[in-house]
């Protein structure tokens, strides 16, 4: 029986949600190999526009699984898992539709890098984010990856070394996160946004994803090259020329998705 549950919002935007509380939503080797799975699924169904992403329980995710992961006993286990839980992040990213971190309570180690790794993140108040495997002789490498090209280096470096947490207000300051809500307000404002991107047209928001990823990580000359090629396509498909001729005729736009 997976422990990662699907909820529909409506036709355009759909929600993940890690349900098992017991383990604090912990991304085990079954969790990780389910979301991956999830995330494929929803990628490829074409009406879906928007994933969200949340935990249930007392807080959001607190990483992998301590007992599994003390379990493991031989290297090439180890790797596996931290291979999976990257395919996971990579799955993410490289995804069409954009992803929204819903954060509560605690987001630690690999569930930082899960928030990290979304597209657009909003938390509670009292949400706190952490990458505290100093703490226990296990240096938080591979979510440094994510979390590290969301902040500066300074702040990062801190929660690396120290394992301190850090609270919402922080994290949206530091870029973590967009915004932090109280508890009641924070579902009506994330969905607020979902269906503000699922408005947009499916195919320029998969085809501005995609070039944002990638042209962060070019050179700055490679990097125009690239977007000019990348404008130059999006130009091409039917919803720029219709979003485009909405707007001069002071209209609505009727998205074809091509």
């Amino acid at each position: 029986m997976s422990n990662i549950k699907i909820k529909k919002i409506n036709k355009d935007i759909v929600s993940i949600v890690i349900d098992e509380p017991k383990t604090y939503n912990a991304l085990s080797f079954k969790n990780l190999n389910d979301l991956i799975k999830n995330f494929k699924k929803l990628d490829n169904d074409k009406n879906i526009k928007v994933i969200i992403i949340e935990g249930s329980g007392k807080g959001f995710s607190a990483g992998h699984n301590l007992k599994e992961v003390s379990g493991l006993k031989k290297k090439a286990k180890y790797q596996k898992l931290f291979n999976l839980c990257s395919k996971l992040m990579l799955q993410i990213v490289e995804s069409k539709k954009p992803v929204i971190a819903k954060v509560h309570g605690a987001a630690f180690a690999a569930g930082c890098q899960l928030v990290a790794s979304c597209d657009l993140a909003y938390s509670t108040r009292d949400a706190i984010f952490a990458t505290p495997g100093v703490n226990i002789g296990l240096f938080c490498s591979t979510p440094m990856v994510a979390v590290s090209r969301k902040i500066n280096r300074k702040p990062m470096m801190k929660m690396l070394l120290t394992g301190d947490p850090i609270k919402a207000n922080f994290a949206k300051e530091l870029g973590l996160i967009n915004d932090y809500y109280s508890k009641s307000k924070l579902n009506t404002e994330v969905l607020k946004v979902a269906k503000i991107i699922a408005s947009k047209s499916n195919l320029t928001i998969k085809i501005g994803k995609q070039a944002f990823y990638k042209q962060l990580e070019m050179p700055l000359k490679k990097a125009y090259v690239y977007t000019s090629k990348m404008m130059t396509t999006n130009m091409m498909s039917m919803d720029a020329k219709e979003g485009i001729s909405a707007f001069l005729e002071k209209r609505k736009p009727k998205w074809k998705n091509r």
